[in-house]
């Protein structure tokens, strides 16, 4: 009799008992949490509201002369292949006003978010033209250029950068970002009025 008293309070301490705890075997790990300094990469670019592909576009027809004209850019368009860009074809645009190059590229071997690479070593900020993801490149200690990049496709962006074209006061970096900026939103509302 004693034996089977035992066993009741036994069974009956058992049933109060919490289950036993999942071991790390069963339980999935879980997620770490979110990092304040995480890099954006190509999944976090928001949808593009259609592609918009480069190939077979003319760099140096993306902006219309009016277009130049408002952005100052009055010597005749000059094209070119950038090398550092897998052969981009690319276009030259110089202003005698402000002394300034704009330079638009159609890369077509790589997309944007090659610039968020920590190989790139830049430093940058994300924003949207027309919807599309555009980033802002800025070089350390190149301060007489600025890039935009615009996601325009998947494997392509729209590169323009704007430099100072050897004035005899230096161009301020932030004037240079604000003007590559200019030159990419009417690059994108010339590409979205032709295609």
């Amino acid at each position: 009799m004693r034996t089977t008293g035992l066993l009741i309070v036994a069974l009956a301490l058992a049933g109060c008992t919490a289950p036993p705890q999942q071991s790390s075997l069963t339980t999935p790990p879980s997620p770490p949490p979110p990092s304040p300094t995480t890099t954006p990469s190509v999944l976090d670019f928001p949808q593009r509201p259609r592609a918009l592909p480069l190939d077979g576009v003319d760099p140096c027809g993306v902006l219309t002369a009016d277009q130049r004209t408002s952005l100052s850019l009055d010597n005749p368009p000059s094209a070119y292949v950038e090398p550092s860009f897998g052969g981009a074809r690319a276009c030259t645009i110089r202003s005698t006003t402000s002394g300034n190059v704009a330079r638009i590229a159609l890369v077509l071997v790589s997309g944007a978010d090659v610039w968020l690479s920590e190989n790139a070593q830049v430093d940058y900020t994300v924003s949207a033209i027309e919807g599309y993801t555009a980033i802002t490149v800025r070089t350390p200690d190149v301060n007489n250029a600025c890039n935009v990049e615009v996601d325009v496709a998947d494997g392509q962006f729209l590169d323009v950068m704007f430099r100072d074209g050897g004035n005899s006061t230096a161009v301020q970096q932030d004037h240079l970002c604000l003007g590559a900026q200019r030159v990419a939103e009417a690059a994108m509302a010339s590409l979205l009025q032709k295609r």
